[in-house]
């Protein structure tokens, strides 16, 4: 039963990492010539490749985006997605809570490309919905994605919208699992909900939370480029120092032609450091409750 599975990680995870030669490659393309054959013919770059980004005027405010906006999802991105989901179990009608979960849901499976489209609709200067209500009350419209003090806001509640329910699902599965004659002896032992959640439901998450939380962690050097890319419009301009994170950088760098070698020297720097904190994240863990720990 496990072979199907070992099978796609092998084609698609391990294979794969043979290209990260190139971020030690002056990676050049010959006419007529395979990927393979180009690769082992191109002259060696040592670290060079990795100078773009280290040495980068805009490295110090890359990293901070990447990793405080991470950070920031991680903890309230957790917190909501538990606390709805204990509000869910708490539903004594199944058929709403069906409705709920379906419609915070929903967002999830939308692109960013069409969730951009959605948020163009309220911040566009000209017809945008909120600039519109503005001028109908006398105000200066706003150019919204010139101003930089309002985009940590927006792609926080964007991020939430979109990706807490998938989150709180995780959760209310682990809750429908614990075993309901916990809830029975809690109550006849006059219990009421609020010391039902924290002496039965909240331990009984516990792992699951911490599991969840050292995954998170794992890719706290990766953006969403969806996110910060489609709805920032290209993470540039004005509100460059607010939006722009590791991957944008990468990109709209590519986009001017930058050789291959560098941005995957880029996408290295991202793996290794996030092997480094996933390790250390469940180091920590460990060390304070071995138990909850995933290695």
């Amino acid at each position: 039963m496990a072979v199907p599975t070992t099978v796609w990680y092998i084609l698609f995870c391990f294979m794969p990492m043979f290209g990260l030669i190139i971020a030690f490659k002056d990676y050049k393309i010959q006419p007529g010539k395979g990927f393979i054959y180009n690769v082992f013919h191109s002259e060696w770059a040592g670290f060079k490749n990795f100078e773009f980004l280290v040495k980068s005027n805009d490295l110090y405010v890359i990293l901070r985006n990447t990793i405080v906006y991470n950070l920031i999802f991680i903890v309230m991105g957790t917190a909501l997605a538990v606390i709805l989901a204990i509000m869910m179990n708490m539903l004594h009608s199944r058929k709403r809570s069906k409705v709920y979960q379906t419609l915070m849901f929903f967002p999830y499976f939308m692109s960013w490309v069409v969730a951009a489209y959605f948020l163009d609709a309220f911040l566009n200067y000209d017809n945008g919905l909120i600039n519109n209500m503005m001028r109908d009350a006398g105000n200066t419209a706003n150019q919204w994605y010139m101003n930089k003090n309002v985009w940590p806001f927006i792609l926080v509640i964007m991020y939430l919208w979109k990706s807490t329910g998938y989150n709180m699902v995780i959760y209310l599965s682990s809750i429908s699992g614990i075993d309901q004659t916990l809830y029975e002896a809690a109550v006849i032992d006059g219990a009421g909900k609020w010391q039902q959640t924290r002496y039965i439901t909240l331990p009984s998450l516990k792992n699951v939370i911490i599991m969840m939380f050292i995954l998170n962690v794992g890719k706290i050097f990766y953006s969403d480029f969806g996110l910060f890319y489609q709805l920032s419009q290209g993470a540039k301009g004005s509100i460059f120092n607010s939006v722009a994170t590791i991957d944008t950088y990468v990109f709209n760098a590519l986009k001017s032609a930058t050789p291959i070698g560098m941005t995957s020297a880029a996408s290295f720097f991202q793996s290794v450091a996030c092997c480094i904190t996933i390790l250390a994240a469940n180091a920590i863990v460990k060390k304070i409750d071995n138990e909850s720990s995933i290695i």
